[in-house]
C-alpha cells in the first residue's frame, strides 16, 4: 500500500474542493521579454538538473516525535502512531554522515531548518531538552557542512500550530484553522503572508543561516497561491535581500510538467528587476515516509536497469528531476532505511545517466529566471543579451555555418569535442547546430558567432 505524504494528500484536497488543476496552479507570470528567432536557451551545460528536497528537518529535533501528538489533537483518527516510541532526536552525527556522503558525490538540494520545531524551542534562543552548547554546535554544523551544497529554508515557523507574530506564542484555538499544515494560510493577503514568512526567516537569520527561499509545510499556501508567491517575493527580499526568491509548494507524480515556474516578473529593464520562482518536485516520498515508519521503494524512483521509475521519465523530458523526502524517514529511527534507498538511487542514476548535473534549488531558480527573462536579439554577427540577472553556465543553441570560433564579448571561447565536456566558456558544433555555454553577466552582452 502506498504511503501518501501530507503534501500529496493536501494537494488532492484542493481538487476535492472543486478547483481543477489549472485553476489551482494559475499564477501571475508577469513580464516577458522579446526572444530572438532561432535561438534556444537549453538546460545548463546541456545537462538535466538533479536536486534533492529534504523536508521536516531542523536542528536535533525529530519532528515526527513531537508533531504527531499535536496533529492528533485536531485529527485524532488519522494520527495514531505510537509517537512515544520514536526517538526525540536526530543526532548531529547522522547529519554529518549524510552531509559528507553527499558532498563527496557532488549532491545538492534543499534542507529545511524549522525555526520553532513543533513549538519545542527557538533555534535563535534555546531548545529545551538540549544545552545551549549543543544547539550552537548543531547550527554550526548546518552552516559549515550543509549550507555550501544545500539551500536552507524555513518550513514556516513551527510546522504545527500557527504562531501569533505579535506575541510569539501559538494561537489559543486548537483547530484545523490554526495549524500551519492546514487552514491557517487560507484567505491570507499577500501582506499577511509576507509578514508570517518574514517572521520565520528572521529567526533563521538570527541563528546565522541565510535563506533565499521557503518551503511550505503540508498544505500551507495551497488555497492561497497568489499570496504565497507575492509573500515569498516580498519576505525573502526584505529579510535577506534575495535577488531571486523561490519556494517549494508542489510536487507532481503524473504527466504534468515539473519545470520551475517564473512568476511576478517586473522591472526587467530597470535597476530593480523582480521575480519569484516556484520549484516543483517530481517524486513522492519513496524513501522512508514523513514519520520514519513506512519503508520506501527505490524502484519507484529508478529501476536497476535505469529504464523504469519516475526519474528516467523526467530526465527524458529534460525537466529538473527533483526528488522529495522527509528527514525523519531518511534517518528512519536510526535504521537509515531512507538514506540507504537514497544511496541506491544515486548509484543507479549515476550509472545510467551522464548528462545530469546536481544543483541547489536557488541555482535552478536562477537559471530558469535567466532562461525566461533574458531578452535576446539577433545582430549582424551573433546574439545580443539584456539580462536582468547574471547566470553561470548559461547555454544556448542556434544554427550557424561559420567556421570562426565564437566569442563572448571580447573572449574567444574554447571548442568542446562533445556535449559531455561542455563547460562555461566553451562551444560544441554538430553539423550546423552550435551549442554555446558561458557565464551570462547582468546587463548587456553579446555573443559573436
Amino acid at each position: 500500500m502506498r504511503d501518501w505524504s501530507r503534501r500529496e494528500v493536501l494537494g488532492l484536497s484542493v481538487l476535492a474542493l472543486g478547483l481543477n488543476a489549472s485553476a489551482a496552479t494559475a499564477q501571475d507570470l508577469g513580464a516577458r521579454p522579446a526572444k530572438a528567432t532561432g535561438v534556444e536557451v537549453i538546460n545548463p551545460r546541456a545537462r538535466v538538473p538533479l536536486s534533492f528536497i529534504i523536508d521536516d528537518s531542523t536542528c536535533l529535533v525529530n519532528l515526527a516525535h513531537f508533531c504527531i501528538p499535536q496533529f492528533a489533537e485536531v485529527f485524532p483518527t488519522q494520527y495514531r502512531q505510537h509517537w512515544k516510541t520514536l526517538p526525540r532526536e536526530i543526532p548531529d552525527a547522522f547529519v554529518r554522515k549524510f552531509g559528507e556522503w553527499c558532498h563527496e558525490r557532488g549532491i545538492k538540494g534543499k534542507y529545511s531548518v524549522i525555526p520553532y520545531p513543533a513549538c519545542v524551542g527557538w533555534l535563535d534562543r534555546d531548545l529545551p531538552g538540549w544545552s545551549r552548547k549543543e544547539l550552537r554546535q548543531s547550527l554550526e554544523l548546518v552552516r559549515t557542512l550543509m549550507m555550501p551544497d544545500w539551500d536552507i529554508h524555513p518550513e514556516m515557523v513551527s510546522h504545527t500550530w500557527a504562531i501569533d507574530t505579535k506575541t510569539g506564542r501559538p494561537y489559543p484555538e486548537r483547530t484545523e484553522r490554526f495549524m500551519e499544515n492546514w487552514g491557517f494560510s487560507v484567505g491570507k493577503s499577500p501582506d499577511e503572508m509576507a509578514n508570517y514568512l518574514a517572521f520565520a526567516l528572521r529567526i533563521l537569520k538570527n541563528a546565522g543561516l541565510r535563506c533565499e527561499g521557503v518551503t511550505t509545510p503540508g498544505g500551507f499556501g495551497s488555497r492561497s497561491r497568489p499570496s504565497l508567491a507575492q509573500g515569498t517575493l516580498d519576505a525573502c527580499r526584505d529579510v535577506f535581500q534575495a535577488e531571486i526568491p523561490h519556494y517549494f509548494r508542489d510536487l507532481y507524480t503524473d504527466d504534468r510538467s515539473v519545470a520551475p515556474i517564473v512568476q511576478l516578473a517586473s522591472g526587467l529593464d530597470g535597476s530593480d528587476p523582480r521575480c519569484v520562482v516556484s520549484i516543483i518536485g517530481c517524486t513522492g516520498d519513496w524513501f522512508g515516509g514523513w514519520d520514519g515508519l513506512t519503508p520506501g521503494n527505490v524502484d519507484l524512483l529508478i529501476t536497476a536497469d535505469g529504464k523504469g521509475g519516475r526519474l528516467p521519465q523526467v530526465i527524458a523530458r529534460g525537466e529538473p528531476a527533483i526528488m522529495v523526502c522527509h528527514w525523519p524517514g531518511i534517518y528512519y529511527n536510526g535504521e537509515e532505511i531512507g538514506f540507504n534507498i537514497f544511496k541506491e538511487t544515486v548509484q543507479r542514476v549515476h550509472a545510467h545517466f551522464d548528462m545530469v548535473v546536481w544543483m541547489k534549488l536557488s541555482e535552478i531558480a536562477r537559471y530558469w529566471a535567466a532562461r525566461e527573462l533574458t531578452a535576446m536579439n539577433r545582430v549582424n554577427d551573433g546574439v545580443q543579451f539584456v539580462a536582468p540577472f547574471a547566470c553561470p553556465g548559461f547555454t544556448i543553441r542556434l544554427k550557424s555555418t561559420s567556421n570562426v570560433a565564437p566569442r563572448f564579448e571580447a573572449a574567444t571561447l574554447t571548442e568542446s569535442k562533445s556535449l559531455a565536456t561542455l563547460t562555461p566558456g566553451s562551444w560544441h558544433r554538430k553539423g550546423d547546430e552550435l551549442t554555446v555555454c558561458f557565464d551570462l553577466p547582468k546587463g548587456r552582452s553579446t555573443l559573436h558567432v
